[in-house]
């Protein structure tokens, strides 16, 4: 069973920039789209970001402008870096693999990482 972890999250302030690295446990492993989700307390998770294996991206929802996904097969490792943090950006940050569209779906997802704490500090 393939394992996802992420890392990367911790305390930021207000204005700042954080990188998150999501690696997957196989290297043989290439799913067609790699994404970002987020949950904060109390709501639904939401799409950050997703990529393809041909490098396509999307972005949705309000940090469209301020993230940017990339991956690195040599290193099985995608990321997600966000700028200009707000502190309603402060949740958990899932890496999630799928095979399939809808892309920003959550049900497309089949394998999921156990998340990231990303707290905005105003």
């Amino acid at each position: 069973q393939v394992q996802l972890v992420e890392s990367g999250g911790g305390l930021v302030p207000a204005g700042g920039s954080v990188r998150l690295s999501c690696v997957a446990s196989e290297r043989s492993f290439r799913p067609t789209f790699m994404a970002w989700f987020r949950q904060s307390p109390g709501k639904d998770r939401e799409f950050v970001a997703a990529i393809s294996q041909t490098d396509g991206t999307w972005y949705e929802g309000p940090t469209k402008g301020r993230a940017t996904i990339a991956r690195d097969n040599a290193k099985n490792t995608v990321y997600l870096n966000m700028y200009r943090l707000k502190t309603e950006d402060t949740a958990v940050y899932f890496c999630a693999a799928s095979e399939s569209g809808p892309i920003s779906s959550r049900g497309s997802y089949t394998f999921w990482g156990q998340g990231t704490q990303v707290t905005v500090s105003s």
